[in-house]
């Protein structure tokens, strides 16, 4: 098909589910596996996600995969935390492109939800269900196009590869699905390059496409223990050393702190562009902190604005649980906080504990590592990745720059740039500036949405491994 015309036909296919209109042969199937996925429950407490991987298996066996296309693994002493590989093998004149999507979700009650979380409800153009964003919708939009890819044949020189993963969502965890292929059966999903969750769209309030992001790497997870002990004693003659307010003098004085601020290549880039996407005094500050050194004002405005400003600009060590005590009459012979922090690419862990240590100010309040966190490089934005990125995204959303970012949560491809295989954020799913709802209440993605990113994904995809 010529290009004009591919095209304008894969744009009625998008613009058609849109306006309520019937949806296409490749939509309805999106939508089956999609509801299939979201209705299986894949929680931590409650479900599994062998079941959902074995789910997915069977619709890529009934499109044609064999048994050696499909491996479901299971790791030992974790019956409901099995991961589903497939492969679709090109000519192996390049190496492998990884599809990687998580499909274990986090808890969700239902007494606290408008509507069953694990159903999927479609109302006024919008998807409601736990994971009908995060991860599901990127998942079922790659099973999808691999049943659509092995029909087509396409002349791939590199093998596609999707590794459908579990137990993204705990940390730490020790069948991480991601982390756990990597350490058992690397050869299964080793590849050059990696799709994965972390990118995305983002729409103005009346629904208008702002920006289309990539994301280019992510910060270290990494918690800390405090922990103040004491001999304790009788309530009614209290000393003036207590465990409690040693930890809490000391919690008060991180609250009061901020890590140096910091920009990236990539963090820069986002800044750069985001201040011709904005504008007056948003779009002015952007460039205030570009400066050298950056405009502490405009910082702070921004920060205020929304918090995910100050995120991006320096690593941040947050308080997050307490707890102290042991009966209402007694002296506190233990107070416990943990401290979460999001530590900036390139920071040593060692360097960020030491900064605790002075900060807390107080030889009292030992400080333990809870975990250990995966310090991954930033992959390189290469000139061929962002043409086909941008190319293709600016045939779907013309004129919708797209924007550089680095997460500063964190998904399994911190696992995977650690292992040097390069892993990219982009969804092509876009959402509202209210977010998407993740992890939260009402989880939820515009049917356009679901739509215009299994395109995209689908033409991205195909590119990469064919070109």
């Amino acid at each position: 098909m010529k290009r004009a015309a591919w095209l304008l036909t894969a744009g009625l296919m998008v613009a058609g589910a849109a306006h309520g209109a019937a949806l296409t042969p490749v939509q309805k199937q999106l939508r089956e596996i999609y509801q299939e996925l979201v209705e299986t429950n894949t929680t931590d407490s409650a479900g599994s996600c062998t079941v959902a991987a074995t789910k997915m298996a069977k619709r890529l066996k009934a499109a044609g995969y064999s048994d050696a296309d499909l491996r479901i693994v299971v790791p030992p002493g974790g019956p409901a935390k099995g991961n589903l590989v497939a492969r679709l093998k090109g000519d192996g004149s390049a190496k492998p492109l990884l599809l990687l999507a998580h499909i274990d979700v986090v808890e969700a009650k239902r007494e606290d939800w408008t509507r069953d979380p694990f159903k999927l409800i479609e109302e006024d153009g919008v998807f409601y269900a736990r994971g009908a964003s995060d991860d599901k919708a990127m998942a079922a939009a790659f099973v999808a196009n691999m049943i659509r890819y092995k029909k087509e044949k396409p002349a791939l020189k590199r093998d596609l590869v999707m590794a459908l993963t579990c137990d993204e969502e705990l940390v730490p965890s020790k069948f991480d699905g991601a982390e756990y292929l990597l350490k058992h059966h690397r050869p299964l999903i080793d590849a050059e390059l990696a799709l994965n969750e972390g990118g995305g769209g983002m729409l103005d309030k009346n629904d208008k496409p702002v920006r289309h992001g990539i994301q280019a790497g992510e910060k270290v997870y990494q918690s800390f223990q405090l922990e103040v002990t004491n001999p304790g004693g009788h309530s009614s003659a209290p000393y003036r050393d207590n465990a409690i307010y040693h930890l809490a003098d000391g919690l008060s004085r991180l609250g009061q702190f901020a890590f140096p601020f910091k920009l990236s290549d990539v963090t820069r880039a986002f800044y750069q562009r985001m201040s011709t996407i904005e504008q007056g005094q948003v779009a002015a500050d952007m460039k205030a902190i570009l400066s050298d050194p950056p405009d502490q004002a405009a910082l702070e405005r921004l920060y205020a604005l929304h918090p995910m400003h100050n995120s991006t600009v320096r690593t941040t060590c947050v308080a997050t649980k307490v707890d102290a005590g042991h009966a209402d009459n007694a002296l506190p012979q233990r107070a416990r906080a943990t401290v979460n922090c999001r530590i900036l690419p390139g920071e040593p862990i060692d360097e960020v504990q030491a900064t605790l240590q002075r900060v807390l100010a107080d030889d009292k309040i030992k400080i333990t590592r809870i975990g250990e966190g995966v310090i991954s490089p930033m992959p390189p934005l290469t000139p061929a990745l962002m043409k086909a990125v941008e190319e293709i995204s600016n045939d779907m959303w013309p004129g919708v720059p797209v924007v550089p970012t680095m997460s500063t949560g964190g998904t399994d491809g911190r696992f995977l740039n650690n292992a040097g295989i390069w892993t990219y954020g982009i969804s092509g799913m876009f959402h509202g500036p209210e977010g998407s709802g993740a992890h939260g209440l009402n989880e939820h993605l515009r049917v356009k949405s679901l739509y215009d990113g299994q395109e995209y994904l689908y033409r991205l995809a195909k590119r990469l491994a064919t070109e």
